[in-house]
């Protein structure tokens, strides 16, 4: 790095014009750098052919006109005000034709060095960006050239098209980036491209604020000056070419990466003068001069700039095919003979002629700009088609703009169908939202900043002009007004599906749902604030509706006079929970209960807790009121069948938490409910598939089994004799755990001890079929039942009958 001089800064001012006279030329003579004659030297005039404007050689532009002014301590390098400018060192004069053509060489800002070291590798976090900003650059000096030519009409002289146009030997390493904006003098070039972070946008935005004309339309892109020096991120050394219509003299700026000084001199060879504007020519590194490719550099365009206002043009390679003559073989025209040989046609065929032109790459204008009534279905599908590379329409977009206290417009599309990829709901980073800023994309790569999880699957563009962005424009920074924006993001994407839902055309929604149902039920869980916009997007199937889904305003609107809650049962299909014990007294009230059975859908449920003042309730648990109790005929159950509870409770010993008489029943002599705060049978089912279950919680949550009698079954009512009669009868006491293991399975809970279970079913099975079937074929046709086997237990042999064969043959 360059040191600064130990001489005082004022001795320094006071002999610099001492210097200037005696070893520095006019500023007005003629200069030229002698590495400036190197590369002239190294490069050919024919490679480096343009159909820019009809001129030959080096077409570059420079963009982000602006750098770092960066404070340092006055004790440090010795100065008063505790600024150090740039220090202009003595000009190596050569002799080249007998004339003395001298180079300016300045010295960046103290410790700049540091500072480009840090723009280069820890500002930004992707090389390719550094065109996105180069692009900018040149986009911004085409803005302010258009906008002082209102008032200046003389800026325009030059009759040259605003446009970027971008050239690239891949051979050599080498990008040109030219356009034909304001251009710059040598005075701006010294203080834009020699001091980092000083922004010639912000400044001309001050100025226009300054002369109270910041209402007129801008779109200057640049704020914060270090864009220019990503160039540095791929590149050795950086040439910048500018002349600004307000000056006769074209001057050349050159810098190398990880030097503290850099060179301007005024450009004399006329091959490489422009009419105005400004060309940068980046001298790629090693390692980045993939960068120079052709298609690289449109795909980036592509990608980054493609709604920058002006066109942009890329150097590409061509081709047409044409018909051409091929000489005939002479071994063949001797075979055919002269006469047929005069008659035949000559032989041709197709070859492709390449050449090298301008491409037009950013044709593709912003849709999101114009008027919503302006735009076509049929141009919002082809943007959201070509944008995202879809092959089907979508199934609705929507087109709006906000404005107030924060203002951006929008574009969002709901996919028809959904990624092949289903573990996208668990994703945030979908780079499904393009953010762009002033029509230049900044990312595509969010952590839900802009939208939550469940919303994942949304496409779309957002675009805006003032969002808070770091000084790379790479990080979207956590903020109030990206809180209002992902609000507002938010609430336009649950209108757009609400129409989905509306429209004529249920088949629709169905394919919605289908393909994003899951999203919405996790959105339930995540989202508490919009519940109220989720709720009726849901669908279920029903008791009454097993086929069809349902949405949860259908249910309400279908709801008897007497019923005051929302009733689900959650299984693992909608044939288990059509056969599930707890529907029987609902059934018969003609209650309908929602079937929950996708695994997310108990806790999506079990989140949004009520809808429409409506409460959620499992009929599964605990203390469920049907509305019809009966306080008499409840105390009457309960001194007859107590007694029976409490001896049950007694043989069943920590299984239960206890026993209760049902409500709910009907058919079954028994059920098995849950807890009321507990985990019901299928989520206890779902927790222990989970592979990083904890066991510890799963036995507290299911501590809670509450085993409920019907007192009007014949099996309860014979183990109320038997209590009363015989209760420590063991045929009683098994018939009590084989009717708690029955329950356990109905109920939809795994037994612990499967083979167990058999062994009773087994014990049961052999105590009823005992001797049965055993008999003369006679009396097998005619079974004795029980009590006459009991009154005639002689045992009658059966005859054997040798088998015979079909014809009378054994």
């Amino acid at each position: 790095m360059y040191r600064a001089s130990r001489r005082s800064i004022s001795a320094a001012l006071r002999s610099s014009a001492q210097l200037r006279s005696s070893v520095v030329p006019s500023v007005d003579a003629t200069r030229q750098s002698v590495l400036g004659q190197e590369d002239a030297q190294k490069r050919s005039p024919s490679r480096w052919y343009s159909s820019l404007n009809g001129v030959s050689g080096d077409r570059v532009n420079c963009s982000r006109r602006t750098v770092f002014a960066l404070p340092v301590s006055a004790s440090t390098l010795g100065a008063r005000n505790g600024y150090l400018g740039r220090t202009r060192h003595e000009a190596t004069a050569v002799s080249i034709d007998g004339s003395e053509l001298p180079v300016e060489k300045f010295e960046y800002q103290a410790e700049v060095s540091r500072l480009m070291d840090l723009i280069v590798h820890s500002l930004y976090s992707n090389k390719e960006v550094f065109l996105r900003e180069l692009i900018s650059n040149a986009s911004d000096a085409l803005d302010k050239l258009r906008f002082l030519s209102v008032t200046a009409p003389e800026l325009l002289k030059e009759a040259v098209d605003l446009d970027i146009r971008i050239q690239s030997d891949k051979d050599n390493g080498i990008i040109t980036i030219t356009d034909s904006g304001i251009g710059m003098s040598r005075e701006e070039l010294v203080e834009c491209l020699g001091t980092i972070a000083q922004s010639g946008t912000a400044k001309f935005l001050q100025a226009l604020k300054d002369s109270k004309e910041a209402g007129a339309d801008n779109n200057l892109i640049g704020q914060f000056g270090v864009g220019f020096y990503s160039a540095f991120l791929v590149s050795d050394k950086v040439v910048v070419s500018t002349k600004s219509p307000k000056s006769d003299k074209q001057y050349v700026w050159e810098g190398e990466a990880g030097k503290s000084s850099f060179t301007i001199r005024e450009e004399t060879d006329p091959e490489k003068l422009i009419p105005r504007g400004t060309r940068l020519t980046l001298y790629l590194k090693a390692d980045a001069k993939d960068f120079a490719h052709p298609e690289r550099i449109q795909k980036l365009v592509k990608n980054y700039s493609q709604f920058v206002s002006f066109p942009i043009y890329t150097w590409q390679e061509k081709g047409y095919t044409k018909e051409v003559e091929v000489d005939e073989d002479p071994a063949d025209a001797e075979k055919d003979g002269e006469a047929d040989k005069a008659e035949k046609k000559k032989k041709t065929k197709t070859v492709v002629e390449r050449y090298w032109d301008w491409e037009l790459t950013n044709e593709t204008q912003p849709i999101w700009l114009r008027n919503p009534k302006d735009v076509a279905t049929e141009e919002y599908n082809e943007f959201y088609k070509k944008t995202f590379n879809e092959y089907l329409d979508p199934l609705a977009s929507s087109h709006f703009t906000t404005e107030g206290e924060v203002e951006f417009r929008s574009i969002l599309f709901v996919p028809a169908i959904a990624p092949s990829r289903r573990d996208d709901i668990l994703n945030q980073k979908t780079k499904n939202i393009r953010l762009y800023v002033k029509r230049v994309f900044i990312s595509d790569d969010f952590d839900g900043e802009l939208f939550p999880r469940y919303l994942s699957f949304v496409k779309g563009v957002v675009d805006s002009n003032d969002l808070p962005l770091n000084v790379s424009r790479e990080i979207l920074q956590e903020s109030r007004i990206v809180r209002i924006m992902k609000k507002r993001l938010v609430r336009k994407t649950f209108d757009m599906i609400l129409g989905i839902s509306q429209s004529e055309n249920r088949d629709d929604y169905d394919k919605f749902w289908e393909n994003f149902g899951k999203n919405l039920k996790l959105g339930c869980i995540e989202d508490h604030p919009n519940h109220k916009r989720i709720a009726p997007l849901l669908r279920f199937f029903s008791s009454q509706s097993e086929a069809e889904l349902i949405s949860l305003d259908e249910y309400v609107e279908n709801m008897k006079a007497d019923q005051k809650d929302i009733y689900y049962i959650a299984a693992d299909s909608v044939a288990s929970a059509r056969n599930t014990p707890f529907l029987e007294k609902l059934l018969a009230k003609d209650f309908e209960v929602l079937f929950l059975v996708d695994p997310i859908d108990e806790v999506a449920i079990q989140s949004l807790k009520s809808y429409k003042e409506k409460n959620f309730v499992d009929i599964s648990k605990e203390d469920l009121d049907l509305g019809d109790k009966n306080e008499e005929k409840e105390k009457e159950m309960k001194e007859e069948f107590g007694k029976t509870c409490d001896w049950i409770k007694k043989q069943l010993g920590e299984k239960v938490a206890s026993v209760q008489i049902s409500n709910r029943l009907s058919t079954s002599p028994c059920v098995l409910v849950s807890g009321k705060f507990g985990w019901s049978a299928n989520m206890e089912r779902l927790m222990k598939a989970q592979t990083l279950g904890d066991t510890s919680s799963l036995e507290f949550m299911r501590s809670r089994r509450v085993f409920e009698i019907n007192p009007e079954h014949q099996i309860i009512k014979d183990l109320n004799v038997a209590c009363r009669s015989s209760p420590d009868n063991p045929e009683a006491l098994r018939a009590i755990d084989l009717l708690y293991d029955a329950a356990l399975v109905s109920s939809g809970f795994t037994p612990e001890n499967p083979a167990e279970l058999g062994s009773k079913i087994y014990d049961m099975m052999s105590m009823a079929l005992s001797g049965k079937w055993t008999g003369s074929s006679a009396e097998v046709q005619q079974p004795l039942d029980h009590s006459q086997r009991l009154e005639n237990p002689e045992t009658v042999e059966a005859e054997v009958v040798e088998p015979e064969r079909a014809g009378g043959h054994k």
